[in-house]
Parts: structure tokens; C-alpha cells; sequence
């Protein structure tokens, strides 16, 4: 039978092996972790919380498509144990980018095992830009690996000429395929710091709960919309996936990208379109110049119905501060504008 000895003594090395555990933590380094914009930076921070220091390389309302990386970003990059990027030939820029930072970590392409949505080029009649020409020939296979391929033209003055494949890359505006973003990242998470997986995964457990139920939320918000209200004017093609998933027709005069200008034949259709279907509202961008949707918004006696954020989340203390904010915002921004 156990002494009063004894027992003192348990109770004396369990005291100090309780002193020593918060030290121990508190010694403990967080993963240093690069993503290639906000939406991905808050939702690694979600999941990797206090084990996780994030950089974004393209911020707050800041646009992806034309960004220019910085010898900064290189240095970043080259620190960082895990490098998230979205896929889909979305980052034009970033295979250079690797390249000079020289980095050896774990590379995360979010939007593996996503089945994304063939782009159905409806701008070809640009007449000055064939920027989605020989892509057709693409397939899905090797997908993870399509924002590697093709990003090496440039013009004179050095500048990127963004190209994207075959495939829309605006997966995350689908809830539903946030959840194998999730799932992606929390995997690299664990693979780099094993010893806190556990509080990765129950991070990971809380925030698809989170996800689920936004998109509940918004289904039912989206579901109270006539059918003759579900087209949607944007400034550029980002919203594919969203209305393929709570059933809008979302049009624009730009494709894929900011990066090219419309052509005076794609803005005169769409405005032969909102003439007449009778759309009443058109919706600017936080990342986007917001002139020509006020052009034709002026042209057609549509109103404009509020700003939305398509690749990018707004300012700490704006309306789409967080991902899940965002695409709530997005979704009421939209219902309230297009409801009769």
C-alpha cells in the first residue's frame, strides 16, 4: 500500500512536470509559413493558430493577378517551412519567384484533388488579346502542377504577362471545395510540425464545422432569389464556382483575370445583355478599377450593387476581414442588391 511518502513525492513530481510544460511551450518556435495571398494566409492562421507565423506576399485587397514580387518576398520565401499557393495557374509569377528564393520546404497546392471548372473562353473576339489561345489542348491530369507551366513570357520591359490554362483557378469561392483546402493545408501543417498535429486537426475539425454551416447560411440567403434575378454582373470571371454552387449566372466583361482589358465588342454585348434581360444591378470589386462597371452601369440604368471581394479579403477592420466573413458578405452584399 502506498505511503503518505509516496504520495507526496507523485504529487511533488507531477507539481514540477507542470511548472516545466509551459516553459517548454513557450520555447517552442512557430512554423514560419508563405502564401501566395490573404484568402490562403487566413486560412492557414485558422488552422495553424498560435504553432503558425503567416505572410501573405499579396495583401488585402490586393490583386493576385498582376502582382510583381518583391526581392522581399524572395527572402520570405526562402525562410519559410511551408509555401501555400492556390494552383491552377492563378500565380503567374510564382515559378520565378521559387526560383529565386531558392526554396526547400514543403510546398502546399491548395486546390489538389479539387475537380475544377473548364474555362469556357467567351472573350476569343478580343481583338488584341489571344491570351487563352493553344490552352484547349490542356487536360486536368496534373493539375497541381499547371501553375508551373507557361509563365515565361514576358515583354520588353520585363513585364509578366499573366496567362491563365484551361481551368477556372477561383476555387475557393465554392465552401464546398474550401473544405480540401483545409484538409491540404492542415496535412502540411502536420507533416512539418508533428508534435502539435493534434491541435492542428482540432483546429482543423472547428473550422470545416464553420464552413459547413456558412454554406447552409448562404443556400438559404441565395434560395430566397426569383429566378429572373440570379444574373450577376462582376468585373472580371471570378465567381464561376460560387454560382455553380448556389445557382447564379454570373457574366463579366473581363475573363479569368484583371490583367487584360475588354474589348469594346465584349462591353457593348454585355451591355446589349443587361438592356435586355433587364438586370437592375451591377457589382464592383475591392481589387478591381470600378470605372468601366460604372460606365456601363451609367449606359444602362442598372444601379450599382455593392462591392465584392473575389481574391482578396478586405482591410483587418473592413466587411470581408476573414475568409468565411468574406464570403458571407459576398452573399448577402448580392441577395440584397438583386432581391425585388
Amino acid at each position: 500500500m502506498p505511503t503518505r511518502r509516496a504520495y507526496l513525492l507523485s504529487a511533488t513530481a507531477f507539481l514540477a512536470l507542470s511548472l516545466a510544460a509551459p516553459a517548454v511551450a513557450a520555447d517552442e518556435q512557430p512554423i514560419p509559413v508563405v502564401t501566395t495571398f490573404s484568402i490562403l494566409g487566413d486560412m492557414v492562421q485558422r488552422i495553424g493558430g498560435e504553432h503558425v507565423t503567416v505572410t501573405s506576399l499579396v495583401g488585402p485587397n490586393g490583386d493576385t493577378h498582376v502582382y510583381q514580387p518583391t526581392p522581399a518576398d524572395a527572402r520570405a520565401v526562402s525562410e519559410a517551412a511551408i509555401l501555400v499557393v492556390n494552383g491552377l495557374q492563378f500565380e503567374g509569377w510564382l515559378d520565378r519567384l521559387i526560383e529565386a528564393s531558392d526554396f526547400h520546404g514543403i510546398r502546399v497546392v491548395a486546390t489538389e484533388g479539387i475537380e475544377p471548372i473548364a474555362f469556357d473562353d467567351d472573350h476569343d473576339d478580343h481583338d488584341d488579346h489571344d491570351d487563352h489561345e493553344g490552352h484547349d489542348e490542356q487536360d486536368h491530369e496534373g493539375h497541381d502542377e499547371q501553375d508551373h507551366e507557361g509563365h515565361d513570357d514576358h515583354d520588353e520591359a520585363g513585364h509578366d504577362h499573366h496567362h491563365h490554362g484551361a481551368f477556372d483557378p477561383h476555387a475557393w469561392q465554392s465552401l464546398q471545395h474550401a473544405v480540401v483546402y483545409v484538409d491540404n493545408i492542415t496535412a502540411a501543417l502536420v507533416e512539418a510540425n508533428p508534435a502539435n498535429a493534434e491541435a492542428f486537426q482540432r483546429n482543423r475539425v472547428a473550422y470545416i464545422a464553420e464552413i459547413e454551416a456558412l454554406d447552409s447560411e448562404i443556400r438559404g440567403i441565395i434560395a430566397q432569389l426569383p429566378a429572373e434575378s440570379r444574373t450577376v454582373v462582376t468585373s472580371h470571371d471570378a465567381f464561376q464556382y460560387f454560382g455553380q454552387a448556389y445557382g447564379l449566372d454570373f457574366i463579366s466583361p473581363q475573363g479569368l483575370g484583371t490583367d487584360v482589358e475588354a474589348s469594346a465588342k465584349d462591353v457593348a454585348r454585355l451591355i446589349r445583355q443587361i438592356r435586355d434581360e433587364g438586370i437592375r444591378a451591377v457589382f464592383i470589386e475591392n481589387i478591381g478599377d470600378p470605372r468601366l462597371l460604372k460606365r456601363i452601369a451609367d449606359e444602362t440604368g442598372a444601379t450599382i450593387g455593392g462591392t465584392l471581394y473575389p481574391d482578396a479579403l478586405s482591410d483587418p477592420d473592413g466587411p470581408a476581414a476573414t475568409y468565411l466573413d468574406m464570403m458571407r458578405h459576398n452573399a448577402t452584399t448580392l441577395a440584397q442588391a438583386l432581391a425585388p
